[in-house]
């Protein structure tokens, strides 16, 4: 490394070990890389020549952390950043943050299983406020490096809680891997990309939930009142995702 770039990074408070550091955690333990989340995600999403999720059919943006929480990709269907909602780059890695987070080796809990839980009166209520973004790394560097390779949450550690659905654990037939965070659509059409995204990936081989499927498909049991029967339903988000979801296995009843 050049004296000059070392010389910097002391300047702001990174030490070239530092960064030797992180570049070597970043992909160590990454089931999923750059290039092989986009070909997934865009093999998922009908603009980029997928099939419909049955929501609003939007480009989308994807991410991906390993076990530790830290982000090993970011990534998007469209030509550039803006082609799909520039917000959604957050809520892809809160997502994914989220899913790893409130998963086990032995359980696997969808962002949309969360949903019901978290709501007022639940008994998750109050989980969304329990982790915040942290915008020095989230918003860090250039918005130019938003979605490449070089997105300056790749390495870092993923912040935010999301309690909608988009967000899965990864496994790979051994145990939790990371997860995965989508988002661009209405949050039932995220659930039916990144379900399928997973698939794609190799990384479904969910060990156990909370459906009577044992898996973490969502739960569409919530009434008009806005409860859940089982606790751990979402509520319909309004197009077909709910049936595009029973056509691919990614809806379940709850437990029995």
């Amino acid at each position: 490394m050049p004296a000059s770039r070392i010389t910097g990074l002391i300047f702001l408070g990174i030490s070239a070990v530092d960064l030797v550091i992180s570049t070597a955690a970043c992909g160590a333990d990454c089931a999923v890389d750059h290039a092989k989340l986009t070909q997934a995600l865009k093999a998922s999403v009908k603009p980029s020549g997928g099939p419909s999720n049955g929501g609003l059919d939007n480009n989308m943006w994807g991410a991906a952390i390993d076990r530790q929480g830290v982000v090993c990709a970011v990534t998007f269907t469209g030509k550039s950043a803006g082609d799909q909602w520039p917000g959604s780059r957050a809520i892809a890695i809160e997502k994914a943050n989220t899913a790893n987070a409130m998963s086990l080796p032995n359980l696997a809990m969808s962002t949309a299983n969360l949903y019901a839980g978290a709501q007022p009166g639940g008994y998750l209520f109050g989980l969304a406020a329990t982790n915040p973004v942290d915008p020095m790394t989230m918003y860090a560097a250039s918005p130019e490096k938003y979605g490449t390779e070089a997105d300056p949450m790749v390495g870092k550690p993923a912040s935010g809680v999301v309690v909608f659905a988009g967000g899965l654990p990864l496994y790979d037939g051994k145990t939790i891997v990371g997860a995965l965070g989508v988002s661009g659509d209405t949050s039932c059409g995220d659930h039916n990309v990144a379900w399928r995204v997973r698939k794609a990936l190799g990384l479904d081989k969910v060990p156990a939930g909370v459906t009577d499927r044992a898996n973490d498909a969502i739960i569409y049991d919530v009434d008009a009142t806005g409860k859940s029967a089982s606790g751990y339903g979402h509520p319909k988000c309004g197009h077909s995702e709910d049936a595009v979801a029973g056509q691919i296995g990614a809806s379940a009843s709850g437990p029995k």
